[in-house]
């Protein structure tokens, strides 16, 4: 199924909450086809255009436009006929609380009931002219205008630049350390925000790093990514994969392509 993916940096004011802007397109053609949308360490505010898109198995549900994606813990299988666009928001969990006023939670797709849900519009009459960039801009001038590009709480900003440079690795104790935090103050407001706790997230963000690696280099020897990655041994790896991802870290790069993720494209 091909797609075409493009990306826009936050400005430095947003930098905090959101990890970039996004699009991708997929011509499925006329006969429906599932994809996964894989976990990894970020919640995605996501606006669709297109013919069908929804949740796969038995009879297709069409999916809410916007939706927040939250922070999965298992692949969700999606379908689509015809032509997708899409337009995402790929945010830091530690911020979703902020810039929506609802946490990341353990919901997998949840509608947004939010004033950006009123982009929707908008959105679609740029991508039916073709106004790509355009689209992507629309829809970073709101999270600017609406005044909530102000800074992420401090502390969960320190503790999620920590998490995000160690890959994931750090202990918990570690993370509230580089907050300048106890770790019962840090674990009370990380998960006020998120939904999740620090370790869950560390645990997502890792598993990221190696289903990224994968994808990239799937011929590199598994006990080395295990070594590269913080984890205790090839078989910590393997169980903490087979967690999120459902297959083994061998199925899995024998099964995809290099450089495609096979569900929304992730960085």
């Amino acid at each position: 199924m091909p797609t075409h993916h493009r990306e826009l940096a936050p400005p430095d004011a947003l930098k905090s909450a959101i990890a970039c802007f996004w699009y991708d397109r997929r011509d499925a053609g006329a006969v429906t086809q599932p994809f996964d949308v894989l976990p990894d360490g970020y919640a995605e505010i996501v606006f669709h255009v297109g013919d069908a898109c929804g949740v796969a198995g038995g009879r297709m549900r069409r999916l809410a436009s916007p939706v927040l994606i939250g922070l999965l813990r298992q692949p969700v299988t999606l379908a689509v006929r015809g032509r997708l666009d899409i337009v995402g928001v790929r945010c830091h969990p530690w911020a979703v609380g902020g810039l929506l006023g609802m946490p990341a939670a353990t919901t997998d797709l949840r509608a947004i009931g939010h004033p950006v849900a009123a982009l929707q519009p908008m959105l679609e009459r740029c991508i039916e002219g073709d106004r790509i960039d355009e689209a992507l801009a629309l829809v970073e001038r709101h999270f600017v205008r609406a005044g909530l590009c102000a800074p992420v709480d401090t502390m969960l900003a320190r503790a999620g630049a920590a998490m995000r440079e160690a890959h994931g690795t750090l202990a918990v104790s570690d993370v509230a350390a580089a907050a300048h935090a106890t770790v019962r103050t840090l674990e009370r407001r990380f998960k006020q925000s998120s939904g999740h706790t620090v370790k869950e997230v560390s645990g997502l963000i890792r598993f990221e790093g190696a289903r990224n690696a994968l994808c990239r280099r799937p011929h590199d020897s598994i006990a080395d990514l295990a070594q590269t990655l913080g984890y205790v041994d090839q078989s910590h790896l393997g169980r903490e994969f087979r967690r999120y991802s459902g297959t083994t870290p061998a199925a899995f790069a024998r099964a995809r392509p290099r450089g495609e993720f096979g569900g929304f494209v992730q960085a």
